[in-house]
């Protein structure tokens, strides 16, 4: 069980008046309700309808109850603040049973399959688990939050939509990324992270994940790679968590090994470039200018820009895997980056590029 999960106890779905209780002591007492009327000096009146649960017993009332009955006010107190409790639960569980086509957008099976909520047959209790996972209370904050606010985060215009499996794999990221430690951010120490993480373009996942997740820790970085969720068209995103530190999230997505370390350097480069007060999602890249810079910084991170002069001439697979043992990349990375360029079709060398199978 993931440890998000949050554990559901049986919950009635009725609500117990103080007055039963009350009813029951009385009766213990050999006092009916007229009697306890006169001893309390309410009218027979308030006496019914707390009895029934239509007026509340007040702490006043609970002092009376104490001095007739030597039952302590607080237990009456806590009677009818359960009995409150309840109704609120009621009431509330009424309300999400009209928002439960919403739940027709969610990734369900894939939070339960991961155990970030319980299975459960009462589609109520899966929506207020899933809400709980997203951290709202209901699904108008939801759909208000994931559109702007604490919750904004940029994208192109062909995904201007919020998309509610795009939703979860963000959630499920930052979740993740927040039971990192991490040292305190420091940006020199991000810079010669990234050229040390650069040096495993080569290596497996097997390999260079905990090398890199350590990379990025020492810089005050949580990175993280996210099982990819059908549907959820992402590369991966950036955050900052808190002023200290940064979240960096990519897809796995059976990703080839040039997009992968072109999406993971894209990240690094929102992290040292742009705003803290913003996350940033890569759906497909866009125009803006934050965006070019990111794409900037991976493309010269991976591949300087002082040997893109030579890229032309790359026309053979020879001649590419040596140009990648000279500046020490995965020849993938270079195949990509001619395909990008156009130098060479998009259907040529793609046997160069290593398909990454991801453990978990």
């Amino acid at each position: 069980m993931h440890k998000n999960t949050i554990q559901r106890n049986y919950e009635p779905d009725y609500a117990v008046p103080p007055g039963a209780t009350l009813l029951e002591t009385i009766d213990s007492l050999g006092i009916d309700q007229r009697e306890l009327a006169e001893r309390t000096g309410l009218s027979a009146k308030t006496l019914n309808l707390i009895i029934h649960g239509k007026a509340p017993l007040t702490q006043q009332t609970a002092m009376l109850l104490e001095r007739v009955t030597s039952v302590p006010a607080r237990m009456w107190n806590n009677l009818e603040a359960n009995y409150q409790e309840q109704l609120a639960r009621l009431q509330a569980r009424r309300d999400l049973a009209e928002q439960i086509e919403w739940l027709k957008t969610i990734p369900t099976k894939v939070l339960i399959d991961r155990g970030f909520i319980q299975p459960s047959r009462d589609k109520v209790v899966l929506l207020e688990q899933i809400l709980n996972f997203f951290r709202v209370a209901h699904v108008d904050a939801w759909k208000e939050g994931w559109g702007r606010g604490q919750f904004a985060f940029r994208k192109s215009e062909q995904a201007s939509a919020v998309d509610g499996r795009l939703a979860t794999w963000l959630q499920i990221a930052e979740l993740q990324a927040e039971q990192m430690d991490v040292e305190t951010y420091d940006k020199t120490n991000l810079l010669a992270a990234v050229q040390r993480a650069r040096s495993l373009t080569r290596q497996s996942p097997q390999v260079f994940l905990c090398k890199l997740a350590s990379l990025f820790q020492a810089s005050g970085v949580a990175f993280c790679t996210v099982p990819e969720i059908p549907g959820a068209k992402i590369s991966g995103a950036a955050k900052w968590l808190s002023p200290t530190k940064a979240m960096i999230a990519v897809n796995r997505r059976g990703k080839k090994s040039d997009l992968f370390w072109f999406t993971l350097f894209h990240e690094v480069g929102h992290i040292l470039n742009d705003s803290k007060k913003e996350a940033y999602v890569d759906v497909t890249y866009s125009d803006d200018p934050r965006e070019r810079f990111a794409n900037d910084f991976a493309r010269t991170t991976l591949i300087p820009a002082k040997h893109d002069g030579r890229l032309a001439s790359l026309k053979t697979e020879k001649l590419i895997r040596e140009f990648a043992d000279e500046i020490e990349v995965d020849p993938g990375i270079v195949v990509g980056r001619l395909q990008y360029e156009k130098l060479v079709r998009f259907d040529q060398f793609n046997h160069l590029k290593t398909t990454f199978e991801w453990a978990g």
